[in-house]
């Protein structure tokens, strides 16, 4: 290896090295028992970098003479806890990686100096945002996705054969996902940020639920909820974009004009909106919507996606393109991303682009008309009308972006 070239691996190797050790000196700052900082650090990665440079044997050896000082000092230390000596192996192999893949060693450097310097929020994270139940729930799920998704076939089954029952699978895992990360954004910045950030974030879960939720509010926190009412939409936009991605990029690609329009104007009213507007903080009394990652919400969307799969591909065998686009408007009645899912996985295979990205359109058109039922029940014609008020441009924006 060049000269230049191996001082680049090392001073890399030092960086990560220095990077980490700052870190852990700060966060040690009141605890003397912890003898690792700033220059410990360094050295160690150091030691990772020349112990793979010189060969497997020394790299073996130096590994396990680090893994003997830091099994020192934590027997050594009176504080609970082994973050620090983890991450001093961590360092070590860093430097190692930084002498044979320095440019793989950085971002992975950054990523663990970033998680560790994350210690209060993600204690709090753990402990006061997401409850037990929440992560028995998608445990149960990931063990089940990630056991499950490996030994489903992956081929056309079922009528029409447009059932494919690992590409289903995967999408009702990426959906809920969404949905869960949405539902804990809710959680965890509502009562901080008030109803904008509830009703944004809720929006990944269920528009339509939320848009109850909303309308609820309104019975008394009054036109402070209309924020988080409007973001409600922009968070339904957004997901459709995602959701569609992963069935046909295509289809996504081709709605990116619409949907971008929407958004664009759903950003000014709610901007304008925030700034006539006095904020609320949302009220932990009512649960924004319920756990979307759980095994029953799972295979209950699965259920939902295979039933619109069917209807969709049948309606196109037997009624063109407009049957298509007519099985997304009664798909968008229940759920408008299962919906445009079922749309996108056709294209173009079965049908075309076009008329996949105008069946995405008819499922948003109609699940707006929900959201408007479910204002007026929960909320009364008042609130549904001035709702109707701030949509209808942002139906118009979407209708001239798919037209264009």
């Amino acid at each position: 290896m060049d000269t230049v070239v191996a001082l680049g691996h090392l001073a890399t190797a030092l960086a990560i090295g220095l990077l980490l050790g700052v870190e852990r000196e700060h966060d040690n700052a009141d605890n003397s028992s912890r003898p690792a900082g700033s220059r410990t650090f360094p050295l160690i990665a150091l030691a990772g970098a020349v112990s793979a440079a010189l060969s497997p044997v020394a790299l073996g050896v130096a590994l396990g003479a680090v893994a003997a000082l830091v099994i020192a000092w934590y027997l050594s230390s009176s504080e609970p806890g082994a973050t620090t000596e983890i991450a001093a192996i961590a360092t070590f192999l860093l430097g190692a990686l930084a002498w044979h893949r320095p440019e793989l060693a950085v971002p992975v450097g950054v990523a663990a100096a970033a998680l560790l310097a994350a210690k209060r929020p993600l204690h709090q994270f753990a402990r006061k945002v997401v409850s037990d139940q929440d992560v028995r729930d998608a445990m149960i799920l990931f063990v089940v996705a990630f056991v499950v998704l490996p030994l489903l076939p992956n081929r056309p089954l079922g009528p029409y054969g447009v059932l494919n029952p690992a590409r289903v699978w995967w999408l009702v895992i990426a959906v809920t996902v969404i949905g869960w990360a949405g539902y804990v954004a809710a959680r965890a910045f509502g009562e901080r940020w008030g109803l904008l950030v509830t009703g944004f974030a809720g929006g990944f879960v269920s528009g339509s639920a939320t848009t109850a939720v909303m309308a609820r509010k309104y019975r008394t926190v009054g036109a402070a909820v209309f924020p988080g009412a409007v973001a409600v939409n922009l968070a339904t936009l957004a997901q459709i974009v995602a959701v569609t991605a992963i069935a046909s990029p295509p289809v996504a690609l081709r709605l990116l004009p619409a949907i971008g329009a929407g958004a664009v104007v759903l950003l000014a009213e709610v901007a304008w909106l925030v700034w006539r507007t006095k904020p609320a903080e949302a009220e932990n009394d009512e649960p924004v919507v319920s756990r979307p990652m759980s095994l029953k919400a799972a295979l209950s969307l699965a259920a939902i996606l295979v039933l619109f799969l069917v209807i969709t591909r049948a309606a196109a065998e037997w009624l063109g393109g407009g049957g298509v686009v007519a099985a997304g408007a009664l798909g968008g009645l229940a759920d408008a991303h299962a919906a445009a899912i079922a749309a996108a996985s056709l294209a173009p295979q079965s049908i075309s682009v076009h008329i996949a990205v105008l069946a995405c359109g008819a499922a948003l058109a109609t699940n707006t008309v929900v959201k408007l039922v479910l204002a007026t029940v929960a909320g009364g014609p008042r609130f549904a009308l001035r709702l109707a008020a701030w949509l209808a441009p942002v139906v118009v924006a979407v209708g001239l972006g798919m037209a264009w």
